[in-house]
């Protein structure tokens, strides 16, 4: 069951990865048809800017959960490192539980955001749902502790020490 899980947690964070990348690629082929047709046409797109910011919104979010699950957030690893074992166990425990904690937050109070902003519509999509604008956030926010689980479950609390080339350690000193 455990390996179930793990294996999902794989593919879902392949699956950020590529959602991720696509809203990127897609961002960098909307914004120069936008500037093509403002300044070469003479007659703006009204439609570039404001998907690339609702694209912007699911990059930003997805980027950090990316970041979160392969330990590439900003951490201070000098406390960690000076503990025992059963330190860096409690201290892991305790920031993973203020990190559930925040992602709960933003999956309950993300999903009222989404329900009452559902009725209002975006000026240039007038078809979508300001809440659908939103949904990163509850989505963030389960995806997050979804990976908080699994870290609970691997104990997996810190990255790995770096390794030090020998070459490099030569030259620093």
């Amino acid at each position: 069951m455990r390996e179930t899980f793990f294996r999902a947690m794989d593919h879902l964070h392949r699956a950020c990865i590529f959602v991720a990348g696509t809203a990127l690629v897609v961002i960098t082929l909307i914004i120069p048809w936008g500037v093509f047709t403002r300044y070469v046409l003479n007659s703006a797109s009204s439609w570039p800017e404001p998907l690339a910011i609702l694209l912007m919104i699911w990059l930003s979010f997805l980027s950090a959960i990316i970041c979160y699950r392969e330990h590439l957030h900003i951490a201070v690893g000098m406390l960690p490192a000076a503990l025992g074992p059963q330190g860096r166990t409690l201290l892991g425990i305790v920031i993973e539980s203020a990190m559930l904690a925040a992602n709960v937050f933003l999956l309950w109070y993300g999903i009222r955001l989404v329900g009452t902003t559902a009725h209002q519509s975006i000026a240039e999509f007038p078809i979508v749902s300001v809440g659908v604008s939103y949904i990163p956030v509850p989505t963030a926010g389960a995806v997050t502790c979804l990976f908080i689980l699994e870290r609970f479950l691997k104990s997996d609390w810190f990255p790995p020490p770096a390794e030090i080339d020998a070459a490099e350690a030569i030259s620093t000193e």
